[in-house]
This record gives C-alpha cells, structure tokens and sequence, in this order.
C-alpha cells in the first residue's frame, strides 16, 4: 500500500465540512473536541462508498459480507476467533449499549459506570431507567487503574450489570488481560451483566494489545457482550454500522430472541459497504499506518506540554487519539474548557462532562495533523497567559 501523508491536511479544507466538528464554533475558533479525526477517509473505504454511491446503493441494509468480513478482521487484529453466525448488527455502539440494558436488566436496577467516562454512559442508563453505580477509575503514578475491590462491593452490593469501556474513554487505557479476567470472574460469581464497548480497540498503540473481553474464559461463561465498530478506528461515525459479539452462542441466542427484529432497518447500507471495505486487508494497511501516526503524536504532544504547558497532567495514553488533560494547577476554575474556548479560541471537551471527577480537566483530540496539534497548545499556553 502506498505510504499515506497524515501531516498533509488544509485547515481551509477541513472549514469547508459540515460535520459537527468543524461546524459548531466560527472560523476564529480551532475545534479540538469531539472524537473524530480529520484526516481523509481510507483509499479503499472511500472507493467503496464511491462505487456504492455511483451505482446509487443508498437503501434499506443487507447484512452481505459483514459477518464474515468482521470475523476475519478480529482474527487477524486481535486473534480473536468469533462465530460469525451468532454476530448482531447494530446501528452504533451506545443503540448496542441501550437494546442490552433494555433486554437483559430491570428498570431500577444498578449499573456500575468508571468515571470519569464518556458522557453518553450516563444517558444510556438513565434513558433506561436503570441506576448508576460509580466505581472511579484511580489516578496513579503509572497510568489510570481499576479498582476491582471497588468493583466487587458494587457487585456484591447488587448491581445487576457492568458497563466497561476498553480501552477507556477519556483516560485511553487499554485494560490488560489479567485486569479483564479479574472482572470476568467476579463477574461470573455475582452474576453480573458485562457490556463492553470496545470501540477504540482497533486503534490500540504497538506496546499494548487489545484484548475483546468476551475472549476470556470467564466471560464466555457468563452473560457478557463486546460492541464494536469501524467509527473510531476508520473515522465514519456518521456510516451507522456496530457488531455486538455475544459471549456465547446460548447469549446470541437470548440476545436474538430479545432484541427488537427490525434491528437490521437501522443499520445504515453505507455503513455495511464501508465496515467491509475497512474489515478487508487494505483497510487493515491503512489502519496500520494510521496507529503508527498516532503514536508519533500522543508522544510529541507529551513533550509539547512538558515544554509549554508544564502545569498539565498526562498520561500518554495507550490507544487512541484522545488526551485526557489535568489542567487543576493552571488556576482555570472547574471548567478550564471554558476558558480555553473564550479566552484561546480552542474548543476542547469539558472535563465536568465525563462525571465530577473530571471538574479541572479537558479532553483534546490529537487525532489531526502535529501542525493543528500545536496551535492547539498555543492556543491553550495563550489563555494561561491571559489569565
């Protein structure tokens, strides 16, 4: 596959998209927010929406190739082998998220959250009238950490289900296999529902390994589901298409009987043809360079703030494209991204929004080009500056 440029991107290009990036704020402000990347699309997801548009294929979905196609995928990225027979498709991975609650917990019943944590996990459980049960993540010296004797009182005290995010969104800890069977057989023992969005899990960094929680033994014991989908990883958030991987055929077969049978009407056809295309090995080539990309910026970036912005924490994180940033010293209030936005022109997500344990903190997507990078930092060391 030819080598692709990622610095080579045009903020008078990017001005010109409609999306909700790039659309929300004016010209003067720099969008540094929301989880997704700027770059263009995949050479081969590109020519297959194209080929799909061209032939006008834009109607109700057909599942085609997608079972298998993912299968392959998760073989070959995660070692993973999954029954592509017992694999339900999904619009997204929160409409996965919200359809299990739904089917497999009681209105009322507790749901343990990691805060601080994507915001929409709070909304899936209230929208469910299901309660929300924190077990925080714990800020250590060497990365964000699980506590699993947290975890378990949770589990003991009654919460019927567990909603994980791996790798974590915002913090990008990837959680490592001992950590995964630790929850799996806790778990198991309390008879706890485990949903697990792994939707960043295709953009794992080289010295981790992303391992699908419903591939250890315990989970495929219990009642567990991993959800995934080519959003994060290949940048078409807006091409609705997720895979709900159930830990095990005897749950795909509940899941099948629970879940609403027009399931498939709210996938999107576009969606199908580009997860496949991203599933196949050139999708794979890409992504590859993609995650070598990334890499190069989440440690550039590191040395960025250590030079301009001493008083901002990180941890380098282990997948992704997100950083999350403990902006407390800097004297910014509770919500520093307020001050960002109004004072720099940079937009960065709010940390209050992932839970009170984020109040202080921003989070900043170094999914772009190092130069757009930098003026973000600018950006941000300008408001310090101004306080």
């Amino acid at each position: 596959m030819v080598k692709v440029d990622f610095d080579d991107l045009s903020l008078e290009q990017l001005r010109k998209r409609r999306g909700s990036k790039w659309a929300k704020y004016g010209t003067d402000v720099l969008p540094a927010w929301v989880a997704e990347m700027d770059f263009a699309l995949a050479p081969s997801v590109h020519r297959a929406l194209q080929e799909a548009i061209e032939l006008g294929d834009c109607g109700y979905a057909h599942e085609g190739e997608i079972r298998q196609s993912f299968a392959r995928f998760a073989k070959r990225k995660f070692d993973w082998g999954v029954n592509s027979e017992a694999l339900v498709l999904m619009p997204d991975v929160m409409s996965g998220v919200a359809e299990v609650l739904r089917a497999f917990t009681s209105a009322g019943e507790g749901v343990v959250i990691n805060p601080p944590v994507y915001p929409p996990f709070y909304t899936a459980i209230r929208s469910a009238e299901r309660r929300i049960v924190t077990v925080p993540l714990q800020d250590a010296a060497d990365g964000w950490q699980l506590d699993l004797q947290r975890l378990e009182a949770a589990f003991e005290q009654g919460a019927r289900a567990y909603l994980l995010c791996n790798p974590h969104n915002p913090t990008g800890r990837v959680f490592s296999r001992a950590e995964l069977e630790a929850v799996a057989r806790l778990a198991l023992h309390f008879n706890v529902l485990v949903i697990s969005d792994e939707v960043h899990g295709p953009l794992v960094m080289p010295e981790k390994s992303h391992v699908p929680y419903v591939s250890t033994s315990d989970a495929q014991r219990s009642l567990a589901f991993t959800i995934i989908s080519t959003s994060k990883g290949w940048n078409i958030p807006a091409l609705k298409c997720a895979v709900l991987v159930p830990s095990s055929d005897v749950v795909g077969r509940q899941a099948a009987q629970r879940f609403p049978h027009d399931m498939i009407d709210r996938v999107s056809q576009l969606g199908i043809v580009a997860s496949v295309a991203a599933f196949a090995e050139d999708g794979l080539q890409w992504l590859d360079q993609l995650v070598a990309y990334l890499d190069g910026n989440r440690q550039r970036l590191g040395a960025l703030l250590a030079a301009e912005l001493p008083g901002v924490g990180y941890h380098i994180p282990d997948a992704g494209y997100l950083a999350w940033l403990d902006c407390r010293a800097l004297g910014l209030g509770s919500n520093p991204a307020d001050e960002f936005l109004d004072r720099g022109r940079v937009a960065l997500y709010s940390g209050s929004d992932f839970g009170p344990e984020g109040e202080g903190y921003v989070r900043l997507n170094f999914g772009t080009s190092f130069d757009l990078v930098q003026e973000a930092i600018r950006r941000m060391k300008v408001t310090v500056s101004r306080r």
